[in-house]
């Protein structure tokens, strides 16, 4: 375990920096692709904000640092046509990151062919709610960066960046996940039930989901209403459950629905939930490798069936 006074050394992010800028120039200018999806500095001190940027020339606005939290994948998808429209594009890509371009490639949204992936060899990104002006530490890491096991995104068409030593942080969500498992059925559904009370329908989650690409979700149709579009107890618990089965076998692990939802509800401790019950029932992860269909999505004769009374 480290404590808070370990931290990772702000210069390899620097690095970092200067070597996207350096591949994002070169792809320009030679014509390999329209526009680069990375990060800029964002308004305030310690912040970053998504940018597309399609003249060489404004590279250097182009970053890499702890406050580039956003998963980039979500603007290549249907929700924001006007970028895909742009032709070949290249994309800035954590291991997180890359894992959903692997899973829309899996679901015939992206073609491998149209992209140029600048993977960044990431340590980690800051936490909700930190001082993002200061460096890496026990402090100050995101919960899903505690025990990350993508921090280099194989399969990029190029690789920039450093890692350092990696520090071994508490690994906050899996303790948390085994004092869930822990408890008796009825403990844990209160658990459940009580932070989907707080749930505002804002939507927010689904709207920063890279894999929540539908035009129109079943969940806004009325006729007929699958889920009840108000915040009510029973509407939220079946709309955080269906989304939950939704993304089972598809999950990044990016986290970005938690880091998005202004109540804070620990919406990534369930998706880890349902990633750990399919690695254990049928040996798979999502994201590793390109496939059309996940374990939920298809049937096999040599699946388990012990689950069936």
């Amino acid at each position: 375990m480290t404590n808070s006074a370990q931290t990772i050394d702000p210069a390899l992010y620097a690095a970092a920096t200067d070597a996207v800028r350096a591949e994002a120039k070169k792809v320009l200018e030679s014509g390999a692709v329209s526009a680069v999806v990375g990060w800029q500095a964002g308004r305030r001190p310690g912040t970053a904000m998504p940018a597309i940027v399609t003249d060489p020339a404004r590279v250097n606005d182009l970053i890499f640092s702890p406050a580039c939290v956003n998963n980039l994948a979500l603007y290549l998808t249907k929700a924001k046509k006007e970028i895909r429209a742009k032709g070949r594009i290249a994309i800035v890509a954590k291991g997180c990151d890359l894992k959903a371009l692997v899973g829309l490639m899996g679901e015939n949204q992206l073609r491998r062919d149209d992209l140029h992936v600048i993977g960044v060899a990431c340590a980690g990104v800051h936490g909700a709610n930190v001082d993002r002006t200061l460096p890496l530490s026990e402090a100050t890491i995101a919960r899903k960066c505690r025990e990350c096991a993508v921090h280099t995104p194989e399969g990029a068409d190029a690789i920039v960046g450093t890692l350092p030593e990696l520090h071994r942080f508490t690994p906050t969500e899996s303790e948390e996940l085994a004092r869930l498992e822990a408890m008796a059925p009825a403990e844990r559904w209160k658990f459940w039930k009580e932070h989907f009370s707080h749930c505002i329908r804002c939507y927010a989650c689904r709207q920063v989901c890279p894999f929540c690409y539908c035009e129109q979700c079943m969940c806004d149709r009325n006729r007929p209403q699958a889920v009840e579009t108000t915040p009510r107890p029973a509407g939220n618990m079946a709309w955080h459950i269906v989304r939950a089965m939704h993304l089972a076998g598809r999950c990044a692990g990016c986290a970005e629905c938690e880091r998005a939802c202004p109540m804070d509800i620990p919406l990534n401790l369930l998706n880890r939930k349902m990633a750990k019950e399919l690695k254990e029932l049928y040996g798979f992860e999502a994201g590793l490798e390109v496939k059309d269909k996940g374990p939920l999505a298809e049937y096999r004769e040599d699946d388990d069936q012990s689950f069936i009374k």
